[in-house]
């Protein structure tokens, strides 16, 4: 059987129960009413059932915490206490120590409870062993049968000693954090292309032509024909040549800005909530009345 801490099993479980816990209680002697400690945790089984109550006993022998099973307690919501059944301080100081990181297995358990059982089987008393380093009685449980309701003077929650018991019961809190999944950084670039352009131009050229005149061949007069040296025809010649200059223009704006697109989240998980178990014996009358407050019983 697997034990774990009442506060393991839930950290919020006073939230979801609601009202006073007993965890942080003082715990008292009901022999002298002398105080042995006070409630630090409680150990559950896998179904949620109260087991042992853990006791620190205080600074006094170093923060030594001890098991109370839950049947040898009595608890008092007014008094803020519970009452450790037949135990005085200096016994609970003589009980095997509980640590943050003890394995509570069959073996461990038994060297508690050998110390909380009468005597003798079948002693119905209340009372702890008067001597606190009796050894448990061997021989008398199969470690691989035991139940813990085999033994209800230890853990068997009575209506004298127990009349309030609280059922925890787990909620889903649906919760949502913000987180970083990425980042987006918008900057710019040159990028350079090699681009053609047609630019028509124009060259002038000298076009020299001969040709024989329609009186080509005939005589001149004497006299009319004039030879000179140095006549010349002067023509001047242009052509184009390209001129190619780059401009800068704007082409297009970039806005950059951030939109929340909504989703919904659908989620599953398994919750746990413990149910009242009512064992009876005999033909008792018994009056189940589900939600009643604390004031109506007054």
């Amino acid at each position: 059987m697997t034990l774990v801490k009442l506060t393991e099993l839930d950290n919020n479980y006073r939230d979801i129960a609601g009202g006073e816990d007993i965890t942080n209680f003082d715990v008292y002697s009901d022999t002298n009413n002398e105080k042995v400690g006070s409630i630090k945790d409680i150990l559950v089984d896998e179904e949620g059932h109260f087991r042992y109550l853990i006791v620190d006993l205080g600074f006094l022998i170093f923060g030594k915490k001890v098991l109370l099973p839950i049947g040898r307690s009595r608890i008092s919501y007014s008094e803020k206490r519970v009452y450790a059944i037949g135990m005085t301080r200096e016994q609970a100081e003589k009980l095997p120590e509980f640590k943050e990181d003890q394995k509570v297995d069959y073996d461990y358990e038994e060297s508690v409870r050998g110390l909380y059982r009468p005597q003798t089987l079948g002693t119905t008393g209340t009372s702890v062993s008067s001597t606190t380093s009796a050894q448990p009685i061997t021989g008398t449980f199969d470690r691989n049968t035991y139940n813990y309701q085999q033994e209800e003077s230890l853990y068997g929650l009575n209506e004298q000693n127990h009349q309030n018991l609280r059922l925890y019961e787990e909620r889903l809190i649906a919760n949502k954090k913000r987180m970083k999944t990425g980042e987006v950084t918008v900057g710019k670039h040159v990028e350079t292309e090699t681009r053609s352009v047609s630019v028509p131009i124009e060259k002038e050229r000298v076009v020299i032509e001969r040709t024989t005149p329609v009186d080509g061949g005939t005589v001149v007069t004497k006299g009319e024909a004039s030879f000179t040296e140095g006549e010349v025809a002067r023509i001047e010649v242009y052509e184009e040549t390209p001129d190619i200059q780059k401009e800068a223009f704007v082409r297009e704006e970039v806005r950059v800005r951030k939109e929340v697109d909504r989703d919904t989240v659908n989620a599953e998980e398994t919750i746990r909530r413990e149910e009242l178990d009512v064992n009876t014996k005999g033909n008792p009358v018994l009056d189940n009345r589900p939600n009643v407050r604390s004031s109506d019983l007054i």
